[in-house]
């Protein structure tokens, strides 16, 4: 199981430049909304995509979806783990969490 990251230690995290963070909607939900500096990587795409996005495996690398009930983030937390990928974490509750919290998104 991938190990969770809490909304204000991602939030730490990106401000300091320190992660890398996909996000697993991809299309048109990621073209409308997306954490800021997120990559759109959906698990389809990962093992074509991840060796040149991602080159360094034991960076820090989050994933997230829409909310608690969506099985993306972990789907491609997961593959990315079985790639080689040593610190990835994700960020259960989602853009939507983020939203709800007033924090900034950005769009395509």
């Amino acid at each position: 199981m991938t190990a969770l990251i809490t909304r204000a230690e991602l939030r730490q995290a990106i401000d300091a430049g320190a992660v890398t963070v996909l996000d697993t909607l991809g299309g048109a939900q990621y073209d409308a909304r997306h954490l800021p500096g997120a990559i759109a990587l959906v698990r389809a795409d990962v093992d074509a995509q991840a060796p040149a996005l991602l080159p360094d495996r034991a960076a820090a690398i989050v994933t997230y979806c829409s909310n608690t009930a969506c099985p993306n983030s972990g789907q491609v937390a997961d593959r990315l783990t079985a790639l080689g990928y040593t610190n990835v974490r994700k960020y259960r509750e989602g853009i939507q969490d983020w939203v709800e919290a007033g924090l900034p998104t950005e769009s395509a």
